[in-house]
């Protein structure tokens, strides 16, 4: 075989010094592995934050999208996990996640523990789906207000309001 041939193996070039490089190495040495993984936690990361950003205008606040992603994630969590997992402070964590559960977003119950003492409650997540359900009927009437408007402007409410806009929401079967 020839030292030009490209079907040769590196250990075979002829000198036993040559360092055996991969080829899936870049000029600085990093694999085509590393950059791929640091490019998917940048992916990542970029997509929670896109993911939190749109929460935050469904559920109000970040500090509310940041605790539902958290609890997406860490189902049956208690205010002090989700306070450490969030980087929150404690009574923020607590304060948002007692709304949230008066407005049904998340589900608590009692931890049961085997030993004598406190058990905190647990809290999950409602579904994303049942999320979005939630927040279309306020669009749907914010919108219908919205072309309603002028009638109500001009004082012609004889027929009262119409809606023109109605919106479904549907689960499609997974394929």
């Amino acid at each position: 075989m020839s030292t030009d041939d490209p079907t040769d193996d590196p250990g075979e070039s002829g000198s036993a010094d040559a360092p055996v490089t991969d080829p899936a190495d870049d000029a600085d040495g990093a694999s085509t592995r590393d950059r791929l993984e640091a490019e998917a936690d940048r992916a990542v990361s970029e997509f929670d934050d896109n993911v939190v950003d749109l929460l935050a205008w469904l559920l109000d606040t970040e500090t509310r999208a940041r605790i539902f992603v958290f609890l997406r994630q860490n189902p049956h969590s208690t205010s002090d996990e989700v306070a450490d997992g969030t980087g929150l402070y404690p009574s923020t964590v607590r304060e948002a996640l007692a709304e949230l559960h008066d407005e049904e977003m998340v589900d608590r119950r009692k931890r049961k523990n085997s030993g004598a003492g406190n058990n905190p409650y647990e809290y999950t997540a409602i579904a994303p789906s049942e999320l979005v359900r939630s927040a279309v009927g306020q669009v749907q009437s914010q919108l219908n207000t919205v072309f309603n408007l002028d009638r109500r402007l001009l004082g012609d409410d004889e027929a009262g309001d119409v809606e023109p806009v109605r919106i479904t929401v549907r689960d499609e079967p997974e394929e």
